[in-house]
């Protein structure tokens, strides 16, 4: 695919010399802001953020606590290049140009590797699974896939098997993102528990009936969805990379807007671009945003209660708008993901030829893990790095294999 106006570069992990530059990689500390890194590496805030379109400014915010970025510096320190992650499909990349920094939003190249573990409990799961793997992120995803259907307390014993096969991302050799659990296996009081990702990307148990997990329900009911959620998009008119990071409910202005969840209002109030903003904080940390709001409803504010279904305020077209809508984000431990994955107003039961499809899915998942189970796989994880191609002239590079 050609991508337009973007300045594009190779990168090597273990090349520590090249023509004098070298790579550094650092975590993003805990509370500090893209602002306050400008500041801390000396960069000129105007041209790198306070000249940047809303959109831009808006995605600097994505910035999280513990990402990995990469700064390629020359051999007198001078920083000229950098790497910023704002999710698993876009980065930052500042770099030099004529001799002033320049700004640009760029596709992340990463590759996709099946994993897999056995394990026998001695703790609990969660104990288990961070002592074998060293991977919380493995940990919180078996316990939440589980959390509505078994009681490890009552159930669990030493000794029960345990395993996972899931898909976990690389960028630069290194686990990036959340791993997508793709089958799990617990085996409690000699019966076996599964749990499946199915095509349309739901949990779902042995009878094809759904996991239920937190659910949601739509925020404006009967509303026509404008805009989907995009963490990617080549946007043909701007001729950059963007992201919407929420789903756009069209609707009559005034229309009522409702919770999509129980939970606690923890900012009512204008907000830039949002204009008219209510955040309502979850379990589980979950977090939904309903933006461009004409009015809250009387009694909304912050530290207020509301029921899943309660009408908190009503569509409108404040803030950065071009018509009458609901912009709709939910965030998971203040990061984005897309609200159509969980809201739903029931579980849903395969039938017909779903149910058929979902069987042999079934099939052939039981398969790989019985595989796991006789070979007893422990875990390994692929610390190589295979994707070391970024972006050169214009167009995207085929990734390049280290062996």
């Amino acid at each position: 695919m050609v991508i337009f106006m973007m300045r594009l570069f190779l990168l090597f992990l273990f090349v520590t010399s090249l023509f004098g530059s070298k790579v550094e990689s650092f975590r993003w500390s805990n509370g500090e802001t893209y602002l306050m890194f400008l500041e801390k590496h000396n960069l000129p805030l105007k041209s790198l953020y306070y000249n940047l379109d809303r959109d831009d400014q808006l995605l600097t915010q994505e910035m999280r606590a513990g990402i990995n970025y990469q700064i390629l510096r020359d051999s007198e320190k001078k920083i000229l290049q950098m790497l910023l992650p704002l999710n698993d499909e876009l980065q930052i990349h500042i770099y030099i140009d004529k001799g002033a920094y320049k700004f640009e939003v760029i596709p992340i190249i990463s590759s996709t590797k099946t994993e897999a573990f056995t394990i026998k409990i001695n703790h609990s799961p969660y104990y288990d699974i961070v002592k074998e793997t060293g991977s919380k992120k493995l940990a919180e995803i078996f316990v939440s896939s589980y959390k509505y259907s078994l009681n490890f307390k009552r159930d669990l014993r030493k000794g029960d098997t345990l395993i996972m096969i899931y898909d976990q991302k690389y960028r630069l050799g290194k686990p990036f993102s959340m791993p997508t659990l793709k089958v799990a296996m617990i085996e409690m009081k000699n019966k076996k528990h599964y749990i499946y990702l199915n095509d349309d990307d739901r949990y779902y148990d042995e009878q094809g009936n759904e996991v239920e997990g937190f659910l949601l329900a739509r925020p404006v009911r009967g509303a026509r969805i404008s805009s989907y959620f995009t963490k990617r998009r080549f946007h043909p008119i701007l001729k950059k990379w963007k992201a919407h990071l929420g789903v756009d409910y069209a609707a009559r202005r005034g229309t009522p807007v409702v919770a999509a969840g129980s939970g606690r209002v923890i900012y009512a109030g204008r907000l830039g671009a949002y204009g008219n903003l209510i955040k309502i904080k979850h379990d589980d940390g979950y977090e939904t945003r309903y933006a461009h709001l004409k009015s809250f409803r009387r009694g909304i504010k912050r530290g207020k209660y509301v029921k899943k279904g309660h009408t908190i305020g009503y569509v409108g077209s404040t803030g950065r708008s071009t018509g009458p809508h609901l912009h709709f984000e939910l965030r998971k431990r203040g990061s984005a993901t897309n609200p159509l994955r969980v809201v739903q107003v029931t579980t849903k039961k395969l039938k017909g030829k779903e149910k058929k499809a979902f069987l042999i899915l079934k099939e052939n998942y039981n398969q790989s893990v019985d595989l796991h189970l006789k070979n007893e796989t422990k875990f390994v994880r692929v610390s190589k790095p295979d994707t070391v191609c970024y972006f050169f002239n214009g167009e995207q590079c085929e990734p390049n294999k280290l062996n």
